[in-house]
């Protein structure tokens, strides 16, 4: 199976391969991936970091032989601490996003000098990164202080802190261990939300006192109750609560 690498700041991931499909993910800087099918234009890909399938631009691919790729996935990430910084190619400057895996810098032959993180941090700092953020708009497929969804903000926010997560909401809710009740939940466990039909929706970071973090319509702070998420701006419940997991 070929392996590649993005070379890029941001590439779009489609759900179809097409420019008009929907986004459902993104890929960024120095994050590697399979390649399960190549067409003349578009390649269905599986991330390295959460097995997330889709499809990307053939334009956009940059492959790697097998022994670079066993290389760069054997190491420990270093990761962009920045909420967006350079890397230097050929005397150009390209900008990366934080989160950008850097271990593929002397591989390029790019150069970094911002600030990064690696390993796993404690649990405390998870909420310390999740500000990092704040007022983010929300972007339905993205990964970024410039857009972000749910399940792409939370796990960027533990990807950060050296823990994996899977990419959307319905996913991370199989990880982790049940709370029987919102009390017995710590800063940094993640609550859950589903719609009418029972299917989960939406996911956010607990923080203390009763308040949440999550992104809706923007990374923001609201209020949350055994109902589920209260809207301090609409003044109503907008999400309805299923389930507190812990993590870590």
């Amino acid at each position: 199976m070929q392996a590649a690498i993005c070379n890029l700041g941001i590439v779009p991931l489609r759900a179809e391969p097409c420019h008009t499909s929907e986004m459902v993910s993104q890929i960024l800087y120095g994050e590697m991936y399979q390649i399960l099918e190549e067409r003349k234009h578009w390649s269905r890909i599986r991330t390295s970091f959460d097995a997330f399938e889709a499809w990307i631009d053939n334009t956009q691919v940059e492959k790697l032989s097998n022994e670079d790729y066993l290389r760069l996935n054997s190491e420990e990430s270093a990761l962009s601490a920045d909420l967006i910084e350079y890397v230097t190619t050929k005397n150009q400057l390209m900008p990366i996003p934080m989160g950008s895996v850097l271990n593929c810098v002397e591989f390029f032959s790019h150069k970094h000098n911002g600030h990064k993180t690696s390993g796993q941090r404690p649990k405390k700092n998870l909420l310390e990164t999740a500000f990092l953020y704040l007022n983010a708009p929300f972007l339905w497929g993205g990964k970024t202080p410039f857009g972000i969804d749910a399940g792409g903000f939370t796990q960027m926010v533990y990807k950060l802190n050296g823990l994996r997560l899977s990419r959307n909401a319905v996913g991370q809710a199989s990880q982790g261990e049940s709370l029987s009740f919102i009390e017995e939940s710590e800063p940094g466990d993640l609550a859950f939300f589903d719609d009418a039909d029972g299917k989960i929706n939406h996911v956010g970071i607990m923080m203390s006192d009763n308040f949440i973090i999550h992104a809706d319509g923007k990374v923001r702070l609201d209020r949350i109750d055994h109902s589920g998420i209260y809207n301090t701006d609409l003044r109503r419940h907008t999400h309805q609560l299923r389930v507190i997991k812990k993590i870590i």
